[in-house]
């Protein structure tokens, strides 16, 4: 691996930027391909472009062969690896539905954090084992960076914590953002924040009332069709 490779990979480990390098295995050619750039050795046609970025997005490393599934020596053979910083959700509000919510994100692979600066609400005692941030939530979605692999959920109902964060999560590169709340409370909480500035496109990207409609009742049914919906955007499933 050509040293430029290995210090592109390191410093996109450092940004928490995702890359695949992607090497032809017929002539050991090696290019990184980028959300929204390409840096390497050889080109990819648009098609092979759109496959390894699909599977960037996806984390599934593996092996490109021909359409006709031929694998010979002589034929198409370029092997992607996925480099990509872990998969987050950040979640404004230690509610009893985010007591729910932290281990089940957990289990399917994301790192939580709880944000809250009520301190009554986020202790270690109701979320064993959870990263806590006591900071206003705007303040601390800032602080922790969201990136593509970042999934928000605000859970509070106070326009005074909700509001902020959506602010800040509808201006970053989140995959996803949902808001707790009723067709009603979401319509009021939209003139708010378009009151702020916010565009129709922006406002376009939550996902209120949060969850997939499953009749979830129960903070632990609420909390399985938010991570059911967030699976389902990042799957890029229909039912999102």
């Amino acid at each position: 691996m050509k040293r430029d490779i290995v210090e592109r990979l390191l410093a996109a480990r450092e940004t928490s930027r995702p890359v695949a390098l992607v090497t032809d295995l017929n002539t050991g050619l090696q290019t990184l391909v980028y959300e929204d750039a390409v840096h390497g050795g050889f080109g990819l046609e648009d098609d092979l472009l759109a496959e390894v970025r699909e599977r960037l997005r996806q984390d599934r490393s593996g092996l490109i062969t021909d359409a006709d599934g031929d694998d010979d020596e002589d034929g198409l053979r370029l092997f992607v690896q996925t480099h990509n910083p872990p998969l987050r959700l950040l979640v404004v509000g230690a509610v009893h539905i985010a007591q729910a919510l932290a281990p089940l994100a957990a289990l399917t692979g994301y790192a939580v954090t709880v944000i809250d600066p009520r301190g009554a609400f986020a202790t270690e005692s109701r979320f064993p084992g959870v990263s806590l941030h006591d900071g206003w939530p705007d303040e601390a979605l800032a602080a922790l960076t969201i990136d593509s692999r970042t999934a928000v959920v605000t859970l509070t109902h106070d326009p005074k914590l909700d509001d902020p964060a959506l602010l800040v999560a509808l201006r970053s590169p989140a995959f996803y953002v949902g808001s707790l709340g009723s067709r009603r409370t979401h319509a009021k909480r939209l003139e708010r924040l378009k009151e702020q500035g916010v565009t129709d496109a922006e406002l376009a990207r939550i996902h209120a009332p949060v969850g997939l409609a499953i009749g979830a009742v129960t903070p632990a049914e609420i909390a399985l069709s938010v991570m059911a919906q967030i699976t389902a955007v990042r799957r890029k499933a229909d039912a999102a």
